[in-house]
């Protein structure tokens, strides 16, 4: 009998298929038909930390305006700032409640993050709502200028919502630091309960008829899986929290290659939008068939097989220069 399951983030999955944060988590429809077809947990949609920001600060500039709502008494503009935030939460809130409800898998909510701002304490009304666990998607623009803190921010961050809440926190994280492994390590140890390796930014593209800027591909293709593939294999034997492969990660080969680096779990979504939900069903048959042929019974008995042979062979992983590697084509 093959044994999909798995942990994260302290939570017991039936496999290792997350479907990840995209419009199709975003309603309790969308989340029901993950389940259904057999996904091990899901990730809400990310409400987005300028969504909760923004609306309170137009409302304050208007009553700002008005001189019967503002006589410069700084309590009227607390009580506005607070009531449109909390009204901005109240429906991702409600789906939380509703998806704890009706799903019998790990329900984890979702903040796209830019900062440390006062928004943080609002995390614990997602755990009140009965989020298993909460995943922090942190981005941080790569090309700000301005911003000389950029690895500090992610740990202001973290400090604060692990203040206030006390269910498991996962962060997905970009690539973009000056030390990728060692700010990897460094994040490991701050006390969050898994790393989601990478977040997927919005690619640009140029329309040279219209010249003018466009969107290049909106979905993930399996070339973009190898960045993952790397750092999850190099990170999996030096940190001790769990790792999610994601991007780039389409049929159930990707996901056994995952687990093979050392991936506790995979998390899909561009898979799901171009195939269907029912494509999660075609890669746990995928993994099971593999696994049977390897006769392995269960993950955990080639989890991180891959990861383990890096350690004799640094370079394998490492290796970056094309020329390297050029040279040793016949």
């Amino acid at each position: 009998m093959i044994d999909l399951s798995t942990n994260y983030l302290g939570l017991k999955l039936k496999n290792p298929i997350v479907a990840a944060s995209s419009g199709l988590t975003g309603s309790l429809e969308g989340l029901l038909s993950m389940e259904k077809h057999g996904a091990g947990a899901v990730v809400i949609k990310s409400i987005f930390e300028e969504e909760i920001l923004l609306q309170a600060e137009l409302e304050v500039q208007e009553a700002e305006k008005d001189p019967m709502i503002y006589s410069g008494h700084s309590e009227i503009l607390d009580y506005i700032d607070l009531h449109i935030k909390e009204d901005k939460l109240k429906d991702y809130l409600k789906l939380i409640r509703d998806a704890r409800k009706n799903l019998s898998i790990p329900v984890i909510a979702s903040i796209n993050c830019i900062s440390s701002e006062d928004w943080t304490h609002f995390t614990r009304k997602m755990e009140e709502a009965g989020a298993d666990a909460l995943e922090l998607n942190i981005f941080l623009n790569p090309a700000d200028f301005k911003n000389k803190e950029f690895e500090k921010a992610y740990f202001k961050i973290i400090k604060k919502v692990l203040d206030n809440v006390k269910i498991p926190v996962a962060i997905k994280i970009s690539k973009y630091f000056t030390r990728l492994g060692l700010s990897v390590k460094a994040l490991s140890e701050s006390g969050v309960a898994g790393i989601v390796l990478f977040n997927r930014f919005y690619t640009p593209d140029i329309d040279i008829e219209k010249i003018a800027i466009t969107s290049a591909n909106m979905f993930s293709t399996p070339e973009e899986q190898y960045e993952t593939l790397r750092w999850t294999a190099i990170m999996s034997e030096k940190i001790d929290c769990d790792l999610a492969a994601s991007t780039g990660i389409h049929k159930g080969e990707d996901v056994v290659k995952m687990i093979l680096a050392g991936a506790n779990v995979t998390q899909l979504a561009s898979t799901l939008y171009k195939n269907g939900p029912d494509q999660i069903s075609r890669i746990l048959k995928k993994v099971e068939k593999w696994m049977t042929e390897k006769g392995f019974d269960s993950l955990d008995q080639f989890r991180g097989m891959i990861a383990r042979m890096y350690g004799e062979d640094p370079a394998a992983f490492e290796r970056m220069q094309f020329m390297k590697n050029f040279s040793e084509i016949n």
